[in-house]
């Protein structure tokens, strides 16, 4: 049966960066499509003393400064008479008191279930889940929808931990652990890709396929998020979700069907599958390195050392390189690269697929004695396309082959790029879960890098460094398995 949709949506932590950049944008893009229905209300719970036209300034400084000259002042003021601030403190139950309130004034037809999202540090979660439960949100109010940010958890225990406690009060169905990869177009058309075209199917294995690479760069540093990120660091705040997600996607087998289950049973059986990790050998399976001071687009730059309150001597990981391997009938001896790091030359992600080389050799004492290898690359961003590199020969008298780029734009010029979290939001808002992480899927996730966490916590006097504006450091390529392995920075052979 079809959820019910929520009549109201709470997002927690209003006034932050996330909400302001990504939520408010993706909700007036949704407005703009008519796909929020219109008995809908938003309630804006943040801490500043602000009122209710302190928060619609908020909101038109936010959309004005996405869109430009492209904003629309009619949808936007649409967006603005749907919502309400309510000010409080995350920890001070008088404030969900005051929710209550607003959320229970009458209003035509029935309301079976809100939204919250926890737009917050992870370090609120479980205060704002506990005021939430005291206030009467939980219990017979079982339709109810928690929406819960990355991290979660700090590592293997802190997340069964904090599962644990918000199980206490809400089901596993309430719970909508969100990854915002997830909802990236071109992510969901690697679904497509695979399982609609049969001519990509059959050789999706370890008989054709030689490694896989996965990165996510980021050209920017980390701003003013050194009390965050210090704490976190590239492992945790990037791998164990976001590159976990890319690779459990890639490497999945095809589900049953396309409901929220079959999909989640899929990635937990390739994240059950990944060979573990011995305390003894994370050398040989992970790298990790930090920013210098650099150029990043022809702009100088600090290094990390150097950034906003980052403490002295921090050896924290701005940069990580990552081997894996999935031991099932598939896979089988296949290396999976990741790698991801601030301060990289561009930003940018992609799955990068190279196949093994032809079983014979049939071009000796020919000019061309040695083939390079085809590879598909699905770029994720900038570009969102699946490019495929082939051999054809080069006109002429002599047995020389160049390389075909074949390259596949799923847009149109003309059609509009959407940013993941409109998908995402309008998922929650309609209670589909498929793109929604499950716990069983957090707690592989966490197994695979606990290994790794754990050793770099006892070696915390030593970390390697890259210049920013550079691809990482030249000592993460001793994770290889064979020399012709390399580390592909571009999706076109000359940007490499």
């Amino acid at each position: 049966m079809q959820p019910v949709g929520p009549c109201y949506f709470v997002i927690f932590g209003a006034t932050g960066n996330l909400a302001s950049e990504k939520l408010i944008p993706s909700l007036y893009h949704l407005e703009a499509a008519g796909r929020i229905n219109p008995e809908l209300q938003f309630i804006a719970f943040a801490r500043r003393e602000w009122s209710q036209d302190d928060w619609k300034e908020h909101m038109l400084l936010s959309l004005t400064d996405r869109f430009g000259s492209r904003y629309d002042t009619a949808i936007g003021d649409r967006l603005m008479e749907r919502f309400e601030y309510v000010r409080g403190d995350y920890g001070d139950e008088d404030a969900y008191g005051n929710l209550m309130e607003v959320l229970s004034r009458p209003r035509e037809g029935t309301c079976e279930n809100i939204v919250f999202y926890l737009s917050i540090r992870p370090a609120d979660f479980l205060t704002v889940v506990s005021h939430l439960h005291k206030a009467g949100f939980s219990g017979s109010f079982a339709k109810h929808r928690i929406v819960v940010e990355k991290p979660f958890g700090e590592d293997l225990e802190s997340a069964r931990m904090l599962n644990l406690k918000l199980h206490q009060d809400f089901s596993e169905e309430q719970i909508y652990r969100i990854d915002h990869y997830l909802g990236k177009e071109t992510v969901q058309n690697l679904l497509v890709f695979r399982f609609a075209n049969t001519l990509i199917e059959p050789i999706w294995n370890r008989n054709y396929i030689d490694h896989v690479q996965i990165t996510v760069a980021e050209s920017k540093g980390i701003g003013t998020r050194a009390g965050y990120f210090d704490k976190t660091g590239a492992l945790r705040d990037m791998v164990q979700n976001h590159l976990m997600q890319l690779l459990t996607v890639m490497a999945m087998e095809p589900p049953a069907t396309l409901e929220a289950d079959a999909l989640r049973d899929e990635k937990v059986k390739v994240l059950r599958s990944i060979r573990p990790i011995p305390k003894q050998s994370v050398s040989n399976y992970a790298f990790r390195a930090q920013y210098t001071a650099g150029q990043v687009e022809g702009e100088s730059v600090n290094g990390y050392q150097q950034e906003k309150d980052v403490p002295e001597g921090s050896t924290t990981e701005t940069f990580v390189a990552a081997k894996f391997y999935i031991d099932n009938w598939r896979w089988k001896g296949v290396p999976f690269y990741v790698r991801t790091g601030k301060r990289m030359p561009e930003k940018s992600s992609s799955i990068s697929i190279r196949f093994r080389q032809p079983p014979q050799q049939l071009f000796r004492e020919t000019p061309l004695e040695k083939i390079e290898p085809n590879w598909i690359v699905l770029s994720i961003y900038p570009h969102e396309c699946m490019h495929m590199q082939i051999h054809a020969k080069r006109p002429g008298l002599d047995m020389n082959t160049r390389i075909v780029d074949l390259s596949a734009q799923y847009r149109d010029p003309d059609e509009p790029s959407l940013d993941a979290y409109e998908t995402l939001l309008l998922d929650v808002i309609e209670g589909d879960r498929s793109l929604f992480i499950r716990f069983d899927e957090v707690e592989w996730a966490w197994r695979v890098v606990d290994p790794i966490l754990r050793t770099w916590s006892h070696e915390d006097n030593f970390i390697h460094s890259y210049a920013a504006g550079s691809w990482g450091p030249d000592e993460s390529t001793r994770l290889v398995d064979a020399e012709d392995h390399e580390w592909r920075n571009g999706l076109l052979p000359e940007a490499e």
